[in-house]
């Protein structure tokens, strides 16, 4: 398996442990896309997040990052030198300290949007 594979099965599996109530759009051996049940003003599903097999690295998208920054006020810098964008962090590899980290961010952007309403709360 390599580097890149091991990563997105790592990180997929983060998703996953949060994605009850969510809807997969996309499951693949190299895509996983989540929705939530909420609807916004154009009728389109708010999106929960993804992970992603790219060409230079894995991509993992968390939107309630995006919804609310304060989630990423306390992160480490290890874990913002990671990101692209504002919703985004990017890996080659598995790095079991931020994996630890960004799932625990993941738990938080979850029930960030189920005190928001997109959610059941858990």
């Amino acid at each position: 398996m390599s580097g890149f594979d091991e990563a997105f099965h790592r990180l997929r599996a983060i998703l996953i442990a949060a994605s009850d109530g969510l809807e997969r759009v996309v499951d693949s051996e190299s895509e996983l896309s989540l929705n939530t049940p909420h609807r916004m003003k154009n009728g389109q599903p708010l999106w929960f997040g993804g992970v992603r097999i790219g060409k230079a690295y894995v991509s993992y998208h968390l939107m309630p990052v995006y919804v609310n920054p304060a989630l990423l006020e306390d992160i480490s810098d290890g874990l913002r030198r990671r990101m692209q964008g504002k919703s985004c962090f990017n890996f080659a590899r598995v790095d079991e300290t931020l994996f630890e980290e960004l799932a625990g961010l993941t738990r938080a952007g979850r029930a960030d949007f189920a005190e928001r309403g997109y959610l059941e709360a858990d």
